[in-house]
Parts: structure tokens; sequence; C-alpha cells
């Protein structure tokens, strides 16, 4: 077990998860399950591990409740995190299926989050950025084309978020209205 405990170590030392995504609403940054996932591929075959969720809904009454694991083996040993997640069924908009959706996204994160000593609380990243740094941010992306801006269309009609594109491009009021108005 010390040999694993010791890739582990090293594994929550080195990486590095990005935060990809964009809360326009609260205006800040925060990385998703994906994000934790792309960034420990590179650290599998390097020590020799394997990562793995799994999921199970522990209670179903009064609050359906998912417990997710996130594992990390090297084939002998095994080492687990956990995380309990409650399933909001009244959240509004949302089929079950998308509200199960949701929570065992949330799960997995914060299994993963143990497991990898990913502290997600509030940081100089998930706080809201100076007027001076947005500038700075926005002045940095390309300004959409009109090609590009057709695309952007179309991925916001087939489900894609706006907060995507806004990562990318610079938009004036009128684009990110047209976009808006796809939803």
């Amino acid at each position: 077990m010390k040999e694993l405990n010791q890739k582990l170590a090293l594994i929550q030392t080195e990486l590095k998860a990005k935060k990809s995504s964009y809360n326009s609403f609260g205006k800040y940054y925060f990385r998703k399950a994906e994000d934790i996932l792309e960034a420990i591929k590179p650290f599998l075959i390097k020590h020799g591990v394997t990562v793995t969720i799994n999921e199970e809904l522990i209670v179903n009454d009064p609050v359906p409740t998912i417990k997710s694991t996130a594992t990390i083996s090297d084939g002998e040993q095994a080492i687990h995190a956990t995380a309990l997640v409650g399933v909001d069924l009244d959240q509004k908009g949302m089929q079950t299926a998308q509200q199960f959706g949701a929570a065992s996204t949330y799960g997995k994160k914060y299994a993963l989050g143990n497991l990898l000593l990913i502290d997600d609380t509030e940081d100089a990243d998930a706080q809201k950025p100076s007027k001076a740094v947005s500038k700075i941010k926005q002045a940095a992306k390309p300004a959409i084309t009109k090609d590009q801006m057709a695309k952007a269309v179309e991925y916001v009609a087939a489900g894609g978020k706006v907060d995507a594109i806004e990562s990318k491009y610079k938009l004036t009021d009128e684009q990110r209205k047209n976009l808006t108005k796809t939803l």
C-alpha cells in the first residue's frame, strides 16, 4: 500500500486541473469533472495506475442520494474517496433524468476532488474578477466573425452554452442578444 500512497501523493502534488468553465451569472470560473479527468490522464501511464468512478443510489426517500466513489488502483491495491449528493427533484426546467445527471456530475467532481486533494472552495480564480482584469481578458479575445457567429448560433440552438462562445470570442451586446434568442 505504501507504493500506491506514494504514487497518489505525487499525482496530488503535480496535478493541475484548470477551471475551463465560466459562470456568467456569478461571474466566476469553475472546473468540471471532465477537467479533472482530462488533467489526470497523463499521470495514469506515467505512474501505472487507473482511476475509476462508481456511483450508486444509496437512499431514495425523502431525497434521492447518490454516492460517488473515485478509486485509484495499481492493479493490486486501491484507495477510495467518496462524495454524497442529493438529487433536487424540485429543480425547475429539468426533467428527472437531467436532475439525476446534474447530481451525478456534481458527485463525480467532488469524489475526484476528495481523492486528488483538489480544493474547490472560493479562491482567487473563483472570485469575481476586477474590472481591469475583465477588460484585459475581453481585449485578448478575438472578435467573432460572421461565419463563426453563424456556427455559434447553430451550436447554441443544438444545446450549446453561450458561455462557451464568450470564453473564446469577444461578443457585442447585440451578438450576445442574438445568441440568447436562440435558446
